[in-house]
């Protein structure tokens, strides 16, 4: 039996300990927006926050985060009023969208860290999220977009 803590509620789960954290999230949470792309983190699909910071979620054991806050997609807000969610929504980033929950949940990383980041933070930080319809340019404008409304 695992305790965690996903999106601000504490939950047990009876899975293995090394059972990767993603398919908790997915098969037995039901929270499915954080997404399997590669399974070895390469592609930042499955990227969620522990503690606050972008972790991939596909190749931590469950043990690992016992205890930890983690965030989904799901819990950055409850109506996408979220200011990189809004950002995201009102440029129109998403083209097939599969990548977008890990492309958003770096952002927020990025962006906690830096809130008025240049074009090369956003490279830099989002660099290991792996966009396959190629979106990059929507991306780093709505996170710049983001900066502004995270200052409003």
């Amino acid at each position: 039996m695992v305790s965690l803590n996903l999106n601000g509620k504490t939950a047990q789960f009876d899975v293995p300990d090394d059972m990767p954290l993603l398919w908790v999230i997915r098969d037995v949470a039901h929270l499915t927006g954080t997404k399997f792309g590669c399974g070895m983190a390469q592609c930042g699909a499955c990227t969620v926050h522990v503690d606050g910071s972008p972790l991939r979620a596909c190749i931590t054991p469950v043990a690992a985060v016992a205890g930890k806050a983690i965030t989904t997609i799901e819990g950055l807000s409850p109506d996408a009023s979220h200011p990189v969610q809004r950002a995201w929504a009102e440029l129109d980033v998403v083209q097939c969208g599969y990548c977008q929950s890990g492309q958003i949940m770096s952002a927020v990383a990025l962006l906690k860290a830096k809130p008025d980041p240049t074009d090369a933070d956003i490279d830099a930080a989002l660099s290991g999220n792996i966009c396959r319809c190629g979106t990059y340019q929507r991306i780093r404008a709505a996170v710049h977009r983001a900066a502004e409304l995270a200052k409003t």
